[in-house]
């Protein structure tokens, strides 16, 4: 299905490539296809965006924004286990939904300052400080437990709708195992638990 050559604007363009990486995947995006969607020549894209490196740069950006809006709506109101499970669904469903625009954010760093793929991150990675701030963990271990808690989100969400998981015992258990480990070893790395002994 083609929409009219006019109204063609960055927003538009981006819109409708963001639509073809999730539906076709992320590395077979180019602008010929998505000249073919829009029902225009390959040229005319570049009225609008400089290139495809510029396009996946902004639909890392719309991504990134997307999943802070929908972190920040499932989060809200919530503390500890509760807001950690939302945050964590919300990813995974995210990703499910929308696999070629989330494959953009972990692929694309910003071109400069003014990027507004920087400030769309950076609101992403608040979501996730929130969530991990009311665990109140010291504040030397927060950019840790960010990082392990991006990665585990990550890798489970990717690796799901890779097709990655393919012994029997049930996905949406062993999810739910991840959380209350996530849980646990937060809550005990913030009562001090957690500490490494001296060595």
């Amino acid at each position: 299905m083609t929409v009219p050559r006019a109204g063609l604007d960055p927003s538009v363009v981006t819109e409708a490539a963001a639509a073809l990486a999730d539906e076709n995947g992320l590395a077979h995006l180019s602008m010929s296809t998505l000249a073919d969607r829009l029902g225009v020549k390959p040229p005319s894209l570049y009225k609008h965006v400089a290139g495809l490196p510029d396009l996946t740069r902004r639909i890392a950006a719309l991504a990134a924004a997307e999943l802070t809006e929908e972190l920040t709506d499932a989060t809200g109101g919530r503390t500890g286990r509760e807001a950690l499970a939302a945050a964590a669904r919300t990813v995974r469903r995210y990703v499910q939904e929308h696999p070629g625009r989330y494959a953009a954010t972990t692929g694309s760093r910003p071109a400069d300052a003014d990027d507004p793929l920087s400030s769309a991150l950076d609101q992403s990675l608040s979501s996730f400080v929130t969530v991990l701030r009311d665990y109140g963990l010291d504040p030397a271990d927060e950019v840790h437990a960010l990082r392990m808690l991006r990665s585990m989100l990550h890798g489970f969400a990717t690796l799901e709708v890779s097709g990655g998981f393919q012994l029997g015992t049930d996905v949406d258990e062993s999810f739910t195992w991840m959380i209350d480990f996530l849980d646990r070893g937060l809550r005990a790395q913030a009562s001090g638990g957690g500490d490494r002994a001296d060595r």
